[in-house]
C-alpha cells in the first residue's frame, strides 16, 4: 500500500510539470522529527505498583506544493510510528503507519474569492477551537470544502464537511465514534485586521450520529452542537492581550442539552529580551454529583496539548462532560544563546464545578520547563521537563487514582526540516 500510494505521489509530480500554466512553482519539503518520551503520570495520575513507560515516537512527512496564476495544490504523506514497533526483515508495514496527511487544491475564483477542496489542516487565530495539533506526531486534519473570501485586512470563511464510512447504496448512518468525530460539520469564521489588533468571530455547527439498541448499533437521527464566539489581540502601551469567549449550546448528546462557556485573557509583557506572561483560563464543567444540563465546554478541534498544561491531564483525549477547568497561569521565556531559549510555567489548577462531597475545588500546581536549541539551519532541538503536584481532589476526577505518587514527564525532541527542491516552472 505505501509502495502505490508514493507511486501516486510521483505521477502526479510529473504531470503537474507537463501542465502549459504561466507562473508555475514546486516546491517539496521533509518533515522528520524523532522525540523520546519518559512518562511517570504523564495524561493522568500514576497509578501504585507499575512501571513508567519509555519510547521513542517518530514522523517521517513529506509535503509536495504546487502553485500556478490561479490555482494551488499541496499533498502530505507521513509515516507515523515507535522505534521498533515492526519486526525486523518484514516485507510490509505490519502496522499500518504510513498514511495521507493533506491533499487539497485550491482555485482562485476572482480577486477575492477562491474555493479549497479536500484534506486539509483548518487552523485560526491560537487553535483553541480549529488546529493543526502539529504536537501530536499524526496531526490533525479535515476532510472538508471552504469558499474564501479575502480583501486587504477582511477575511470571512465558509466550510462544510459530510463524513461516511464507504461507498453505499442505501444508508447514510456514520459508525465511526469517538474523539467528537462528526458526522457533519459547517461553520463560517470571520476576522477583521488592524494595524496591531485583531478580532475574530467563529460560528461552528457539528453533528453526531446518535445510536440506539440493546447493542447501541441502531442509527437513530443526529445530535448537533454549537460553539459560538470570538478571539481578540490588541496592545495596551508595551503589554500585548490576547483572550476568547465561546459559548456552546445545542445537544450533548441524544437525550441532554448543552450549556457551556469558555472565557480566557492573556498579557505579555517583553521590556527587552526577556518575555512576562499572565493569564487564566476557564472552562465551565458539570458538577460531579449530576445536572439537568450538561455544561461541560470541551475546545473540539484545537491543538489542545498548547493549553492548561503540558502534561495533557486536560481536554487531550480525556476530561470531556467532567468538571471544567479553572486555569490560572504566569510564565517567563528567557534567552540563554543566540539561538536558544528557556520557558518556564506555573499552572494553578481548580475545578469549575462542584466536586462530590463538597470536596475542595483544587486540583493541583504544574510546573513547565522547555528549552529550545536551533543546531543549524532546518534542525532544532526541544528538551522538557514537566512535574504535577496534585491534589487528593485531582484523583475524584481521574478515576479514583492516588495522588501522592510521583508525577513526572520529561521528552527531547529533534526536529529536520529542511526544503529539499524548489523550482519555477516554464511552460
Amino acid at each position: 500500500m505505501a509502495h502505490k500510494k508514493t507511486c501516486i505521489t510521483l505521477f502526479i509530480l510529473v504531470a503537474l510539470a507537463t501542465l502549459n500554466i504561466k507562473a508555475q512553482s514546486l516546491s517539496v519539503d521533509a518533515d522528520l522529527r524523532a522525540r523520546f518520551e519518559y512518562r511517570h503520570g504523564f495524561n493522568n495520575l500514576f497509578p501504585d505498583n507499575a512501571e513508567p513507560a519509555a519510547f521513542v515516537n517518530q514522523r517521517t512527512r513529506l509535503n509536495i506544493g504546487y502553485n500556478a496564476e490561479k490555482l494551488q495544490l499541496f499533498i502530505a504523506v507521513q509515516d507515523v510510528s515507535i522505534w521498533g514497533d515492526t519486526r525486523q526483515i518484514l516485507s510490509i508495514d505490519g502496522n499500518d503507519s504510513f498514511s495521507l496527511f493533506q491533499a487539497w487544491g485550491q482555485i482562485k475564483l476572482n480577486e477575492n474569492w477562491s474555493t479549497k477542496l479536500g484534506r486539509q489542516v483548518i487552523s485560526y487565530d491560537d487553535e483553541r477551537i480549529f488546529g493543526g495539533l502539529d504536537w501530536a506526531m499524526q496531526g490533525r486534519f479535515h476532510d472538508a470544502a471552504i469558499i474564501k473570501f479575502t480583501k486587504e485586512d477582511l477575511m470571512l470563511d465558509f466550510g462544510g464537511a459530510f463524513s461516511q464510512e464507504s461507498e453505499r447504496n442505501e444508508g447514510n448512518d456514520f459508525s465511526i465514534q469517538g474523539f467528537f468525530t462528526y458526522k457533519s460539520m459547517q461553520y463560517a469564521y470571520l476576522k477583521k485586521s488592524w494595524e496591531k489588533s485583531s478580532a475574530s468571530f467563529l460560528f461552528l455547527n457539528t453533528g453526531f450520529q446518535n445510536y440506539t439498541g440493546v447493542n447501541n448499533d441502531q442509527p437513530d437521527g443526529v445530535s448537533y452542537r454549537q460553539t459560538a464566539g470570538s478571539y481578540f489581540k490588541f496592545p495596551i502601551s508595551a503589554v500585548n492581550f490576547v483572550g476568547s469567549a465561546y459559548y456552546q449550546f445545542g445537544k450533548a448528546n441524544a437525550n441532554t442539552d448543552l450549556n457551556a462557556f469558555e472565557i480566557a485573557l492573556e498579557a505579555t509583557y517583553k521590556p527587552k529580551e526577556v518575555l512576562y506572561g499572565i493569564g487564566f483560563e476557564l472552562l465551565s464543567g458539570t458538577d460531579q454529583e449530576g445536572d439537568t444540563k450538561n455544561r461541560s465546554f470541551f475546545p473540539l478541534y484545537g491543538t489542545n496539548h498548547k493549553f492548561n498544561g503540558f502534561m495533557d491531564y486536560f481536554y487531550v483525549g480525556n476530561h470531556a462532560n467532567n468538571v471544567g477547568l479553572n486555569d490560572l497561569y504566569a510564565k517567563v521565556m528567557v534567552p540563554t544563546g543566540e539561538k536558544s531559549n528557556l520557558l518556564v510555567k506555573g499552572h494553578y489548577f481548580a475545578a469549575n464545578a462542584d466536586l462530590t462531597g463538597d470536596a475542595d475545588k483544587y486540583l493541583g500546581t504544574e510546573v513547565d520547563l522547555v528549552y529550545t536549541q536551533q543546531l543549524i539551519a532546518h534542525v532544532k532541538l526541544n528538551v522538557g521537563y514537566s512535574h504535577m503536584f496534585a491534589s487528593e481532589s485531582m484523583g475524584l476526577i481521574k478515576g479514583g487514582r492516588p495522588n501522592d505518587n510521583t508525577n513526572n514527564w520529561g521528552w527531547v525532541q529533534l526536529i529536520i526540516n529542511p526544503n529539499l527542491f524548489k523550482t519555477v516552472l516554464n511552460p
